[in-house]
């Protein structure tokens, strides 16, 4: 067996005027429940480190560049990387990323137990809207604040086995487990802020929508045999409630632990990487049985085009 003790740490809201510092007090003290638990991996939500303030508009986006880092570590952060060190402990978490040539991502990064940075994922699937939507309840403006990731869904060997990263809306997206799967993944880590109501449906409910979360990450789990770790930032950050719902789920999709509650919160399970192959070997068996002949519209176009009408 190839067992990757992993601790998903859900974190309940941080408050605008919450600072980083107080914010990395609070990992760390995840961090320190996670290691009593025996684990050696500590995955934390998207945007760890702030508000999600993408709910926010304002109209010079400059001034946002407030909850964007511009390097990793920094100062606030270090003492969070020098306790995963001490620990022997790796770890995922979210930020938003302000590059040296003035680009904004949506970022996460990889550590060894060493805490030196060894894989980094921005973005990909970047939902909501660029301008002010006066029609919705609330604003959801990530794609006003930042660009598509640039790095594609890579993977990294670390901890005995193939770790890849994701975040928020790209859990979602059946194509972001596959790219990742076709490269062997075997547990995939995300992070994710999601609002407890849809700004354009707000008749669905919170509970379908941890139903799609749910069904999202174990349909990923079980169509590419592997581990999926979603971490959520939870609660109500200044009046905007955040769902949490943070779960681990095995390779054949199954639920193995979940929050019930939307504070901080950590969950820690024994993941056997060896579980993989099973599904791996079997219907999930990419080279016996992917027809990529019949995959062509995938990647050649984007919006749906029906057929003709008769």
């Amino acid at each position: 067996m190839r067992i990757v003790t992993v601790a998903a740490a859900q974190m309940g809201p941080i408050q605008r005027a919450d600072s980083r510092e107080a914010v990395v007090k609070r990992m760390i003290a995840l961090m320190d429940e996670a290691k009593a638990k025996g684990a050696d991996l500590i995955v934390y939500p998207e945007l760890a480190l702030t508000t999600f303030f993408p709910r926010w508009y304002v109209e010079d986006r400059a001034e946002f560049d407030i909850w964007f880092e511009r390097e990793m570590p920094n100062a606030a952060t270090r003492p969070l990387f020098e306790r995963a060190a001490q620990h022997r402990m790796a770890m995922n978490f979210g930020y938003a990323e302000l590059t040296p040539d003035g680009h904004h991502f949506n970022t996460a990064i990889l550590t060894d137990k060493s805490g030196k940075i060894v894989g980094k994922y921005r973005k990909v699937h970047l939902p909501g809207h660029v301008d002010y939507d006066t029609k919705r309840s609330h604003q959801h403006l990530e794609k006003r604040y930042f660009e598509p990731g640039d790095l594609g869904f890579k993977v990294w060997r670390e901890l005995g086995g193939i770790i890849g990263m994701a975040i928020c809306n790209d859990r979602r997206w059946p194509e972001t487990y596959r790219v990742m799967g076709l490269q062997g993944v075997e547990m995939v880590l995300i992070g994710y802020n999601t609002p407890s109501v849809n700004a354009e449906k707000s008749e669905e409910g919170v509970e379908k929508r941890l139903f799609h979360n749910r069904l999202s990450v174990q349909a990923g789990a079980y169509q590419n045999a592997t581990w999926v770790v979603a971490v959520a930032k939870a609660g109500v950050e200044d009046g905007h409630p955040l769902f949490g719902g943070s779960l681990i789920v095995d390779p054949n999709g199954e639920i193995v632990a979940e929050a019930t509650t939307d504070d901080d919160e950590v969950l820690v399970h024994a993941c056997d990487l060896d579980a993989t192959t099973f599904g791996k070997t079997t219907i999930f068996d990419f080279a016996r049985h992917r027809r990529i002949e019949h995959y062509g519209l995938i990647t050649s176009q984007t919006g749906a085009v029906p057929p003709p009408e008769k």
